[in-house]
């Protein structure tokens, strides 16, 4: 019982969603307005929130180091998005080049942020929040309030094609996108079975087989029938591709890696950190610099869906981040929280816009719910501080 009990603990984000898509497609159902699930539903949803996956990847690290959050990602997506197009289309520069400059640029001002919140001490709040109105007003300026389109077929290639490419039939798409899904599954399914077998030979406690085990077999589940899903439709999206390498890298560095685990021991306690030998200074600046260069990867994709850049882009994408963090179990406090879980947020968030949208729910009434998870989020995380501290 104890067990079932820290199995719903550890896994109670992922269990609301699975429970928050059902009820939605019972209501979509019932209403008949489609199907939640429908194959070109499931692709609009990973298209239009890619780059919430993004940047919430990137803000996890920044609140790993103590609460800490970045207020300016929609701003340098902006920039980052104004900088492009002036390259690009109305510069003709090289598509590669341009690229690589915009992910400098998103890399430079990660670095300007960084420095004055690591070494200067000005609080991060502060920095972030005066970002959020310089970028703006930057990529305002570099635009002259005007939106920039349409952006070459070679560079939207890189973002919007499907795999695979210059399909035969509907046949193809299908069996491609199985097999890669089996793939996945295998690897992830020998992952698990590696690091169970490791930490049972170093004597750590681990889960039951069944828990474990079990585990794996719902998320097999759901990425077979995720690819069953875009195989009927045109494919996998690179776009998914890319957020995909992104939340591998980003999950090994966090887990895996000295300077992963670094963030953790700020959020923990920063003044222990440092004493014990942690270069506090050098953590921030990298979460910081790093935020950003995500930020620049997220306007490359953002442009790219949209074909333009516009002087709104990137509104409120900060907010979308930290929620998406919050909502998949990040503590507000810092050090506590993964980039599986702000995964699961972002999707978390991902299905609730595009489940109220389909029912024809209200704007309004929209970012009302929204914002109801996100305090709930917040306050368990809350409570459970406080319990733990009683004990």
């Amino acid at each position: 019982m104890t067990r079932v009990k820290d199995f719903i603990k550890k896994n109670t984000m992922f269990l609301a969603l699975i429970f928050v898509m059902i009820l939605f497609q019972v209501l979509i159902t019932s209403a008949n307005k489609g199907s939640l699930f429908a194959p070109t539903n499931i692709t609009n949803l990973i298209n239009q929130n890619s780059y919430v996956l993004i940047l919430a990847t990137g803000m996890l690290l920044c609140i790993l180091t103590g609460g800490n959050i970045d207020l300016s990602v929609g701003s340098v997506v902006a920039l980052v998005g104004a900088i492009a197009g002036k390259l690009i289309v109305v510069m003709g520069m090289n598509v590669y080049l341009s690229i690589f400059i915009c992910l400098l640029t998103g890399i430079a001002i990660g670095a300007i942020h960084g420095y004055m919140i690591a070494y200067i001490r000005i609080p991060p709040f502060i920095v972030t929040l005066a970002g959020m109105m310089l970028w703006r007003g930057v990529a305002l300026l570099i635009l002259d309030g005007l939106t920039i389109s349409p952006f070459p077929d070679n560079y939207l290639f890189m973002f919007t094609s499907y795999l695979p490419l210059n399909p035969d039939g509907k046949g193809v798409i299908l069996a491609t996108t199985l097999i890669v899904g089996g793939i996945l599954c295998l690897v992830y399914l020998a992952m698990e079975i590696l690091n169970r077998t490791k930490k049972i030979r170093k004597g750590y406690d681990v889960n039951t087989a069944i828990a474990a085990y079990g585990k794996v077999g719902v998320i097999c589940l759901a990425v077979l029938v995720l690819s069953y899903l875009l195989g009927k439709n045109k494919g996998i999206p690179f776009v998914l591709i890319i957020v995909l390498i992104i939340v591998a890298i980003y999950s090994y560095f966090t887990a895996k890696t000295v300077p992963g685990r670094t963030l953790y021991a700020i959020g923990g306690n920063e003044k222990a950190a440092k004493l014990s030998g942690i270069n506090t200074n050098r953590s921030l600046f990298m979460a910081y610099t790093n935020m950003s260069f995500l930020a620049a990867v997220a306007a490359l994709v953002c442009i790219a869906r949209f074909n333009s850049a516009a002087p709104s882009a990137g509104t409120n994408y900060e907010l979308d981040a930290i929620g998406a963090c919050f909502i998949g179990g990040a503590s507000a406090y810092g050090g506590t929280g993964t980039v599986g879980g702000a995964v699961v947020g972002a999707i978390f968030m991902g299905v609730l816009n595009n489940g109220m949208s389909i029912l024809g729910i209200d704007a309004n009434w929209q970012k009302v719910v929204k914002g109801l998870v996100l305090i709930i989020a917040v306050l368990v995380d809350v409570l459970n501080k406080r319990r733990a501290k009683s004990s």
